[in-house]
């Protein structure tokens, strides 16, 4: 498509530039429709900033549904900064799984440190003091800013970028066009009730301005929206097509004791997937190893036997085949021959469930047990 866009203009009122009136629009719509979200004070009651952290680093990448029962659960272990702060990083990656993108979780941990150890336990208030904190990007202290604080700050996360490009009919395509939204959002941001501007335009994107098929009907900002009057709503944002994620492949090796065990092993802190436990497997390479080659990577000898079928997983930026080997060994069977033992761990199968295992090794320990 390009950056071009077909027109069909439409017979409306005069168009009026966004600005003022498009934002009393907006926070109009907003109180009677505001979605009912945990983290979200009541109407006209400051939000608590270390909800609001939480929630906005648990929502990056991750949708709205899937965060709410995770919000909960933190709550009820770490109800403040300091208790979170004092939680075993284990125990916090351990409650994070599931929800992808761990280093997320690390961050979260050191920023709650960081919250108690540098600042008393009071999260600052404005965009740059938030943004020096581990895992607070500019979009994230903009949204604490704005929403725990009354900070006149523009958050533009992927629902607002959706509606500035089409409330400003921006044609340009995105990525690229990310700094000239940024730009236009803040003009609209205003001094006084910004988190509730904030939040209105999120909920406006995800109700509304959807991206098929928005509902303009219904829409507040309809008379101000110049990819309306132009006809090319469902076009905007405009972005570039992705390139094919690459494809990676590795043999996992399941190791069960007979009395009810799993070996897993802890993978380094730095990388993909950083602290979390692991199925010990061969590293994940362009091409499936020969068999020979990869029982070079065995955590303990054993006569292993391969589980039918493939493993797969989608990461951000590529796509995973992994095969799996799976093993029985005696309870008391001695293990000296593992592959970095210091880092390898029996879980009993009854403890899994809240075993620090990401969503890919769940995955390859439900498949190696469905065969038994």
């Amino acid at each position: 498509m390009g950056d071009r866009v077909r027109t069909v203009a439409r017979r409306q009122l005069p168009l009026r530039p966004a600005g003022a009136d498009t934002v009393a629009a907006l926070l109009d719509w907003y109180d009677r429709e505001r979605r009912d979200l945990p983290w979200r004070s009541k109407r006209g009651r400051r939000s608590d900033p270390y909800k609001v952290w939480l929630s906005e680093i648990m929502l990056q990448q991750t949708t709205v549904k899937a965060v709410i029962p995770y919000y909960a659960s933190f709550l009820r272990r770490w109800p403040t900064v300091e208790a979170l702060a004092a939680a075993a990083l284990d125990d916090v990656l351990a409650a994070w799984a599931g929800l992808g993108y761990y280093s997320r979780a690390r961050n979260l941990h050191k920023c709650a440190q960081a919250v108690v150890a540098e600042h008393g336990g009071q999260f600052p208030r404005t965009e740059a003091g938030l943004s020096s904190l581990p895992g607070i990007g500019p979009y994230t202290a903009a949204a604490i800013a704005a929403i725990a604080f009354g900070e006149p700050a523009t958050p533009v996360d992927g629902n607002i970028e959706r509606v500035v490009a089409r409330l400003f009919a921006v044609r340009h395509p995105l990525p690229g066009a990310k700094r000239e939204i940024k730009r236009l959002a803040a003009t609209l941001t205003p001094q006084r009730r910004a988190g509730d501007f904030a939040q209105a335009m999120m909920d406006l994107g995800a109700a509304v301005c959807t991206p098929k098929r928005p509902s303009c009907l219904v829409c507040p900002l309809q008379q101000d929206c110049h990819a309306h009057a132009l006809g090319i709503e469902a076009q905007l944002p405009i972005k570039l097509v992705k390139a094919d994620r690459p494809v990676r492949y590795g043999i996992a090796f399941l190791v069960l004791s007979e009395d009810g065990r799993v070996l897993l092993r802890k993978r380094p802190e730095a990388g993909l997937l950083g602290g979390m436990l692991e199925v010990p497997s061969t590293e994940w390479g362009d091409d499936w190893l020969p068999v020979d080659q990869a029982l070079m990577a065995q955590p303990v000898r054993a006569d292993w036997w391969s589980v039918p079928g493939v493993v797969s997983h989608t990461f951000t930026h590529f796509r995973l085949e992994i095969m799996v080997m799976r093993a029985i060994v005696p309870a008391d069977a001695s293990l000296t021959f593992w592959a970095s033992p210091e880092h390898c761990r029996w879980v009993p199968r009854r403890d899994l469930g809240s075993a620090a295992l990401p969503s890919v090794m769940r995955k390859v320990i439900a498949h190696a047990l469905k065969e038994q």
